[in-house]
């Protein structure tokens, strides 16, 4: 029975807010790691929502279980509820909800925000309003460290460090890329040898945040012995992928072996011993698709727009001109073919749905006729409940053209096209790390959601303040990891749509650089429990690598702009939100009448 038992009606609305900010998180957070991956064409959609379901849970469920002390206790001071435990329940309902309204609000009209300074308003707002401002811990004193993991300084220095670090790391991991492989004579060759040090190192990582953050477990290493079981641990892992993928990329992409399948992965070195690869059938495009489909080079725009101006323009068609070179005929005629055939290619796809990966038919499909009853309907309702997050074609909805977005075939235009075979080696490491960054983010950010409502539970249930290093129930992490995963599942696809291609050209090599980049920075930020955010790592790290095509028109300013500003109005938003609704309730009249 629990202590408190007179304030189930606050647990129960803890509840529900609390789910709700879960799944905003889901909806609005995880969606930053996938959309690079989605919008490279490395996975469709519904392979990026399972996979990043599956690690967001595993994460948030198996590392998840240290509870930022940030929220809970380092931005308020909790001593002054210790005679009214029940106050700082109220103050923690008050808090997820501001969080959860915000980030419905944001992720509604497609704003990718900082979820986790969402929760930090939260409290300061419910903090203010119940204590004052001397009740929040601005500027925790102490060493140069205690300032930067305390106190609510630290969500400004996140605003300029997070961008700032994921942007370097993501531009370092760039640079080697694509001079040490995209522009060598064989970036094919370069590839294959580049891929093993790339599997350490993202395995290393991932070893590294499991014993550097640790969950229900203990770990008893040296410094030594840590550095050696990451090292090693990463390299293990490198030699197994290296000698199962690699003898399949050598022979699907080298051999081009169409006979070849995912499926024949766990062969590994047996693969090799294949014979020679028959002629394929005249209907086969191979599995390196063109990872720059729809995309035009600079040269190409301008041939496609001097193409299109009519007689009457500024200028004449190109066609027309009378001392129109045979080099600039042959560019205006590669750039209208281009179009003309990147137009009918998605046509007839969309048509036939067969070849694209990300224009195959839809999962749900036209309602059929007949009552809500018959069983065609009430299949077909089941399908929209189960899967319409998930059946939308993000890639498209990248590309369309908004206030926000401008000129994207201007910006496109200005980043360079890499061998496509060379990107498609990319693209397993591109799972790789977007897997690395959901195990992470599910880790570093489930506290955004379970922090506060542990706190209410645990004072509902034991009926005092908690203490700062207090267990979670392992049912609490169940539920922020489902809350999660169901937000990305059923609404992922809006923030999703909003990122990607509308920042800067995607491909396999780039989006594996800013996963890392964005992965390397999430790590940091969890070892020095700096609470950042996924959208700000991940959008750093695409400013970082956009910067690198050696043009800073490859990059939406507008759109990082935009995406910078509602960082900025969600710590004031959240914590407006929640400081109202406290102060309202803990200084409402009380209307009873004494005998």
């Amino acid at each position: 029975m629990p202590v408190l038992h007179q304030f189930d009606y606050l647990f129960a609305i803890g509840t529900i807010f609390a789910f709700l900010d879960a799944w905003n998180i889901g909806a609005n957070d995880v969606a930053n790691s996938w959309a690079t991956s989605v919008g490279s064409r490395s996975v469709t959609l519904v392979q990026a929502m399972v996979l990043a379901a599956i690690m967001e849970f595993t994460g948030a469920v198996g590392v998840g279980a240290r509870i930022t002390d940030v929220i809970r206790t380092g931005i308020v001071q909790t001593d002054h509820f210790k005679d009214n435990p029940a106050l700082l329940m109220l103050g923690m309902t008050c808090a997820v909800i501001g969080s959860s309204v915000w980030l419905t609000i944001a992720t509604r009209i497609g704003l990718p925000v900082s979820t986790t300074h969402s929760i930090l308003g939260g409290v300061i707002g419910m903090g203010v309003a119940s204590l004052g401002a001397g009740g929040v811990i601005w500027v925790k004193e102490g060493p140069a460290s205690a300032v930067i993991n305390g106190g609510v300084v630290q969500v400004f220095l996140a605003w300029i460090i997070a961008p700032g670090i994921a942007g370097v790391f993501g531009a370092i991991m760039f640079l080697l890329t694509k001079y040490g492989v995209m522009l060598r004579r064989d970036p094919v060759k370069m590839a294959l040898f580049a891929i093993p040090v790339y599997f350490w190192l993202t395995a290393s990582l991932i070893c590294m945040l499991l014993l550097w953050k640790g969950g229900g477990y203990t770990i008893n290493l040296t410094e030594p012995e840590l550095i050696g079981t990451i090292i090693g641990a990463g390299a293990g892992f490198a030699a197994l992928a290296s000698a199962f993928v690699l003898p399949w990329i050598y022979r699907v992409v080298v051999l081009e072996d169409w006979q070849l399948r995912w499926y024949h992965l766990p062969q590994g070195p047996l693969l090799l011993q294949r014979g020679p690869v028959p002629p394929p059938p005249a209907a086969f495009g191979g599995p390196v698709q063109n990872y720059y489909e729809g995309h035009l080079t600079r040269e190409e725009l301008e041939a496609k727009r001097m193409a299109h101006r009519g007689p009457h323009g500024d200028e004449e068609s190109a066609s027309a001109r009378a001392g129109e070179t045979q080099a600039e005929k042959k560019v205006v005629d590669s750039a209208i073919d281009s179009e003309t055939h990147s137009q009918e290619h998605q046509k007839q796809q969309e048509e036939k749905h067969e070849d694209h990966p990300m224009l195959k038919k839809g999962i749900v499909g036209p309602k059929p006729e007949g009552k809500w009853y018959q069983a065609p309907v009430a299949f077909w309702w089941v399908k929209k409940l189960l899967f319409n997050g998930v059946d939308r074609d993000v890639v498209s909805m990248q590309h369309k053209k908004d206030l926000l977005s401008g000129d994207l075939e201007e910006t496109h235009a200005h980043s360079a096209h890499y061998n496509n075979k060379a990107e498609f080696m990319y693209t397993f490491l591109q799972i790789l790390t977007a897997c690395a960054a959901s195990f992470t983010h599910g880790a570093n950010d489930v506290s955004n959601a379970i922090g506060p409502y542990s706190t209410i539970y645990q004072i509902w249930n034991e009926g005092q303040v908690p203490g700062k290093k207090s267990n979670v129930p392992i049912w609490i992490l169940v539920f922020g990891g489902a809350g999660i995963a169901i937000g990305l599942w059923t609404y992922g696809y809006r923030i999703m749509s909003n990122l990607g291609n509308k920042l800067t050209l995607h491909s396999p090599s780039r989006g594996f650089s800013m996963e890392l980049g964005s992965t390397i920075t999430i790590i940091i930020a969890t070892r020095l429990k700096l609470p950042v955010s996924t959208t700000q790592c991940i959008t750093g790290a695409v400013v970082g690598v956009g910067l690198c095509n050696g043009d800073w028109r490859a990059l939406n300013w507008r759109m990082i702009g935009w995406i910078y500003g509602g960082w900025i109005i969600t710590l004031p938003c959240a914590g407006i939100i929640s400081g109202c609704l406290m102060g309202f309730i803990i200084n409402a009249p009380r209307w009873g009448m004494e005998i």
